[in-house]
Parts: structure tokens; C-alpha cells; sequence
């Protein structure tokens, strides 16, 4: 089990010194997430969409420790609208958030976090895409979930994440498709206790397939976040059994895994959104890419053997 030893190298400073400077990361990293800045980042929007791909855009950070860092975090964002505007490309192109980026942890870190991402919201909403608040280890979730209530009073589009692995979770999802809420479903990626989350991979996929019929079956809006084949076959079949059409739902995958089956989605008339992350503090994002896949690590261990 792999998994949860890299979610701890996560964490660790002297880790990502090492592996920071290792010379096989970069050709790694750059596989994940395809720039460092906005102009990195906007041939590769025109170039997915332009392809008959969605996509939902993350600028990656977590370590926060200043309320000017997270109005930093705020501006990046804005300025991601800003050049988004242009483009005038709706909801394909969406953006997701990690409140922590925006000063959650930090004291009065709820208020604060609200108040740093209502403007990405407003901006949002006036180019006709919205936001996803992503999910973050358990302790954060029910901060999280209410900014998450806020939001939606007055932008019903703002979607949110749930974690399959959580025990929560299902509860959670009842709520949220009660109320017609845009919900990503992923398994999880973060190093959680046996106290409050599944432990092994085939409790987490039976996990995931409860929740995902909730979903489904649900009033919401559902974005299925897994590069799992027997999952997207499962989801397809439940749309079916749900009465769904395909584009009262969505796939989503990461950026650099699985862009064939990408296409080939898209290509069948269904709803196909790519996690496209960029930013220069890629660590913490990169970890749990190498976490939550086996082949990640081969690739990035290969990598390093041949440069080094």
C-alpha cells in the first residue's frame, strides 16, 4: 500500500526538497499540469475545447499561512476570469477551488474563506461559468459544505465535492441531490483515519457505486470523477436505468491521464471535463497524483532513472 506513504511524503518539507530537485520531476510534473502561469495555461484551453472537451481549472496551492496569501489566491483566480472572458467559452470552462487556498485554515478562516471566494463566484457567473469547491480532508468538510449552502443562495451553480472513501458521504450526497445541487463525486486522495473513511480499494468502489446511484437518481446535477472503466460503464448504466440523458450529467479526469478515453467520451455525445491544473506550488497536487495511481509512480520513478 503505496498510497498512504506518498500522502505522508506529501506533508513533509524535506520530501518536497527532494523531490523538487530531482531531475526526472519536471518531465513528470509537466505530464499533470501543463503551465505556471495564465498564458501557459490558455493554448491548452483553446486546444481541449477546441477538441469537443470541457474543462474545470484549478490553480494549485495549499499552503497557506497569511490572510495575504489568500487574497493572493483570490487574485490569481480573477485574473483566470479575466482572461477566460474573451474566450467566451460558458461553463466549458469552469474553476475549482480548494478553500484553503483561500485562508480556511487560518484564524476566522471560515469567514475569511467566504469572503475571499464569493468575488471568484460573482466573476464567474458574469462569463456564464461558475466554481466547485473541492474537497479536502475531513476536518474541513463541514466549513466547506456550508460557504457551499451560502454560495448557492445566490448562484445555484456552484457546485462541490464529495469523497467516496468518507462514511459520511452518502448522507452528504442525499442532502445534496435533495436539493439540486452540481455534485463531483471522486474517491478521495487525502490520508484519512479508519475512524472516518474506508480503508480498502474494493469498499471504496462499492462505496462509490452507492453514492453514484444517489447521485443519479437524485435532483442534481452529477460529475463523475473517476478514470476507472468499470465505474464509467457502471455510471453510463445507472444514467440509463435514471432515465438521464447524456448531458444531465458529466465525466470528469484529470489532465494527463487517459486522453484517448477523453475524446472517445466526448465523442459519443457525452459531457467530457478535464481537472486542468496549473500554478507553480504543484507539490501537494502532484503527491496525490502519484498516490492515487500505481502507474503514476512507475512513470515518475522511470523518469528520474533515465535522467539521472
Amino acid at each position: 500500500m503505496l498510497g498512504p506513504v506518498i500522502l505522508a511524503a506529501s506533508r513533509s518539507d524535506r520530501m518536497r526538497r527532494l523531490i523538487s530537485a530531482a531531475p526526472g520531476t519536471r518531465q513528470v510534473v509537466d505530464r499533470f499540469i501543463p503551465g505556471e502561469t495564465v498564458d501557459d495555461i490558455l493554448p491548452v484551453v483553446r486546444d481541449l475545447t477546441d477538441r469537443g472537451l470541457e474543462l474545470t481549472l484549478d490553480v494549485v496551492g495549499e499552503d497557506i499561512t497569511t490572510p495575504a496569501q489568500a487574497a493572493a489566491a483570490r487574485d490569481a483566480y480573477l485574473e483566470l476570469v479575466d482572461r477566460l472572458k474573451p474566450l467566451d467559452l460558458g461553463a466549458r470552462a469552469e474553476m475549482s477551488v480548494k478553500l484553503s487556498m483561500f485562508g480556511q485554515a487560518l484564524d476566522g478562516g471560515h469567514d475569511l474563506a467566504l469572503a475571499n471566494v464569493r468575488p471568484v463566484v460573482e466573476a464567474a457567473a458574469e462569463i456564464g461559468t461558475t466554481v466547485t469547491l473541492d474537497a479536502e480532508d475531513h476536518t474541513t468538510l463541514d466549513s466547506m459544505f456550508t460557504i457551499h449552502d451560502e454560495l448557492r443562495k445566490d448562484f445555484p451553480q456552484t457546485g462541490c465535492v464529495i469523497q467516496a472513501y468518507l462514511f459520511r458521504t452518502e448522507a452528504d450526497a442525499r442532502r445534496l441531490a435533495d436539493g439540486g445541487s452540481r455534485v463531483r463525486l471522486v474517491k478521495g486522495a487525502y490520508k484519512e483515519p479508519a475512524s472516518v473513511a474506508h480503508q480498502q480499494k474494493h469498499e471504496i468502489d462499492k462505496a462509490y457505486v452507492r453514492v453514484l446511484r444517489i447521485l443519479l437518481e437524485g435532483e442534481g446535477y452529477p460529475m463523475i470523477g473517476s478514470h476507472d472503466p468499470r465505474l464509467i460503464s457502471i455510471t453510463q448504466e445507472l444514467a440509463r436505468r435514471a432515465g438521464r440523458k447524456p448531458d444531465e450529467y458529466e465525466f470528469q479526469m484529470l489532465y494527463g491521464i487517459r486522453g484517448e478515453e477523453h475524446l472517445r467520451l466526448a465523442a459519443e455525445g457525452h459531457r467530457m471535463r478535464v481537472y486542468t491544473a496549473y500554478g507553480t506550488d504543484w507539490y501537494g497536487y502532484f503527491m496525490r497524483r502519484l498516490a492515487e495511481k500505481p502507474a503514476n509512480l512507475r512513470f515518475f520513478l522511470r523518469s528520474m532513472a533515465t535522467q539521472g
